[in-house]
């Protein structure tokens, strides 16, 4: 390892993380989104999630910023919330038409962004590049929980 700091795997991963995230806001402001939506939206869609503790932990945040997002999301006409039929303290959250209509084209601007992005990678490359991030992501996750 070196001594250079700005050289460092934490360094490197924190500078694609935050082009990743100005690509994708730059490419989602026009369909009404932003990228810090995405992880509700596609939770929603998939049926992963439906209440907004459930939803903090699909999009790995804590509950104060995921009502944020979620009251922000409803002002924008991407959710509705509805009375959880097998606990009235609790609300479901469902995804209105308009959110479901814009997820397909949210997708592939992404994907398209990632597939700039790893230009000049072979596919081997990008797939090993995957794999190892998704290690270094659950390293991370184990030191934080102790």
């Amino acid at each position: 390892m070196t001594d250079d700091v700005f050289s460092t795997p934490g360094h490197l991963t924190s500078l694609a993380a935050r082009a990743f995230a100005r690509l994708s806001e730059l490419r989602l402001k026009p369909l009404g989104l932003g990228v810090g939506y995405l992880p509700v939206l596609v939770a929603l869609r998939d049926g992963n999630a439906g209440t907004q503790a459930e939803l903090a932990r699909a999009a790995r945040t804590e509950q104060p910023p995921m009502a944020q997002m979620l009251a922000r999301m409803e002002r924008d006409g991407l959710i509705n919330r509805m009375p959880d039929p097998t606990d009235g303290r609790r609300s479901r959250v469902v995804l209105t038409d308009a959110a479901r209509d814009r997820m397909p084209d949210a997708i592939a601007v992404l994907l398209a962004g990632n597939v700039q992005a790893l230009e000049g990678f072979s596919e081997r490359e990008a797939r090993q590049l995957g794999e190892m991030l998704k290690r270094l992501i659950a390293n991370l996750d184990r030191v934080a929980q102790t």
